[in-house]
């Protein structure tokens, strides 16, 4: 446990990166190895601000991508799927995918050469991508639309690049095809019982919608008002959700994605584990580079450019810090973030996970970046 200087130390540092900030209400939880050792609520309260801790519910977007991955790991272990899996076997849409030559106007195109494989869709290497949308909704996936392409499209040859996209969607459709469960029950089933996860799941019931915190949305001019449904966001009735999205739709708290990242960096520290998810292997992918340099080059362009650091990788799951960047993450440290601002990372070496939870949109809210 920390001690009472050094919690009133992490206290006035936050204080005093936040002071001044126009941020609606936020929660930050800290874990070492052994528990959770630290938390802080800040931010400004709305008028239809509740209570907030770190019990509180938070849509997490692209968090999501970590729990989808496990359960595709947990699969190779279990010998149900492996690397090299061609997706065609269970999707037919993704037997002959093109490339695009240019992904905004896709009138020339060619047929891609390499299967697609399940290790593609684990480290975005498929091609697959998001759109550029320029007001901060979120993209549309593949529609009918695109029927005049003859095959789904693709931002490159696979294995040669990274894009960030739906690869962790088409992972968890994999997922529910080869288990017949549902994304959500296959991950209650593997991760989230055996962990005492009990907040996370991809539906919104009434036991979670309570501790749901709301969105607020920032204004052009830089003012924070309640949501209204300014943009498009994914459909949060529970009896309206079709298909769990692997990339974007899990909803946690932040104490529930504590105990999932304090159980990695358990197992990545060779600790003894009750009921472990995956072996110590595994994980260690998890903190391995896999992306050829052309990818490297790629995610460490996007990842600076938005603030979250030059120097990265993509592993197996989520993304890596491969240098230090000073006064932020260490060297090796396992991070990501999510469409309403929520963040975390995981640093093996100092053995701590910390935890961002908030909603505010649209994404890429300049006042939060400039802060964490």
């Amino acid at each position: 446990m920390l001690s009472s200087e050094r919690k009133q130390h992490l206290d006035e540092l936050i204080n005093e990166v936040a002071e001044g900030k126009n941020l609606p209400e936020f929660v930050v939880g800290v874990s070492n190895v052994d528990g959770e050792v630290y938390s802080y609520v800040g931010g400004k309260k709305t008028e239809t601000s509740g209570s907030i801790d770190l019990d509180s519910i938070f849509w997490l977007g692209g968090e999501t991508k970590l729990v989808t991955s496990l359960a595709g790991l947990i699969l190779i272990e279990q010998g149900k799927l492996s690397m090299d899996t061609p997706l065609a076997d269970y999707f037919p849409q993704l037997r002959n995918p093109i490339i695009l030559g240019n992904v905004i106007y896709p009138t020339i195109y060619k047929p891609a050469e390499t299967v697609l494989t399940v290790k593609h869709l684990l480290n975005h290497t498929s091609g697959l991508f998001y759109p550029k949308v320029a007001d901060g909704t979120l993209g549309k996936p593949y529609t009918s639309k695109d029927g005049y392409l003859p095959g789904i499209p693709l931002k490159f040859e696979p294995g040669t690049d990274f894009a960030y996209g739906w690869s962790s969607d088409v992972l968890g459709f994999l997922i529910e095809k080869v288990t017949g469960q549902t994304l959500d029950e296959f991950l209650k089933e593997n991760i989230f019982g055996p962990l005492g996860m009990n907040s996370s799941s991809f539906y919104l019931t009434s036991g979670l919608r309570e501790r749901l915190i709301d969105l607020t949305y920032r204004e052009k001019g830089g003012r924070l008002t309640p949501w209204t449904g300014q943009l498009q966001i994914i459909e949060q009735d529970p009896a309206k959700v079709n298909l769990p999205l692997g990339g974007i739709g899990l909803y946690s708290s932040v104490r529930d994605w504590l105990t999932l990242l304090r159980h990695i960096l358990q197992i990545q520290a060779g600790k003894p584990v009750e009921h472990p998810i995956v072996t110590r292997e595994t994980v260690q992918s998890i903190f391995s580079p896999a992306l050829p340099e052309a990818g490297e080059r790629s995610i460490s362009t996007l990842t600076d450019l938005v603030n979250w650091g030059p120097n990265t990788q993509w592993s197996t799951a989520m993304a890596l810090t491969t240098e230090d960047w000073p006064n932020r993450r260490k060297k090796g440290s396992l991070f990501w973030d999510g469409y309403t601002g929520c963040e975390f990372f995981v640093d093996p070496t100092k053995g701590i996970a910390v935890v961002l939870g908030i909603h505010i949109l649209p994404w890429g809210d300049q006042e939060l970046w400039n802060t964490v």
